[in-house]
């Protein structure tokens, strides 16, 4: 059976199956074009996108009021993709081509590194999307 929390305790744990998650998006305007695909395709002409990034963490317990992390934490994600992302072409950015993908991966792999995450929490997923219609996502299996 799970603990309650009360006012101004530390950590809230959940029943040994539950599983919490949150997610926040950030957005992002960038150019690319990818190579290795046939003569006259769109997609290998320069051309740019309104990204959205989405992270989503997920933990077996809370930390502080309640929170799997505070979103404030995230704010260094925000950061990041305003700082090397934002009005750059992304082929001059990243080692690999800048498919969804690509970026996707790119960017789980700098959230575990770089996000301070309380005890229990972890990053599950990186989705980004091109347009309203179309996403790549790349998740790690759940850490044991």
């Amino acid at each position: 059976m799970s603990k309650s929390a009360s006012a101004g305790s530390g950590t809230t744990t959940a029943a040994a199956s539950g599983i919490y998650r949150i997610g926040k998006m950030f957005k992002f305007d960038g150019a690319h074009h990818l190579g290795g695909l046939p003569e006259g395709h769109k997609c290998g002409r320069l051309h740019g996108h309104g990204y959205t990034v989405e992270v989503t963490l997920a933990s077996t317990r809370l930390a502080g009021p309640g929170f799997v992390v505070d979103f404030a934490k995230l704010d260094p994600l925000k950061r990041h993709l305003d700082g090397e992302f934002d009005h750059r072409l992304l082929n001059d950015v990243i080692d690999v081509e800048p498919t969804s993908e690509n970026l996707a991966r790119l960017l789980f792999d700098w959230c575990v590194t770089h996000l301070p995450l309380p005890d229990g929490a972890f990053v599950e997923a990186v989705r980004v999307r091109e347009t309203a219609t179309s996403w790549a996502e790349y998740r790690q299996e759940t850490p044991h």
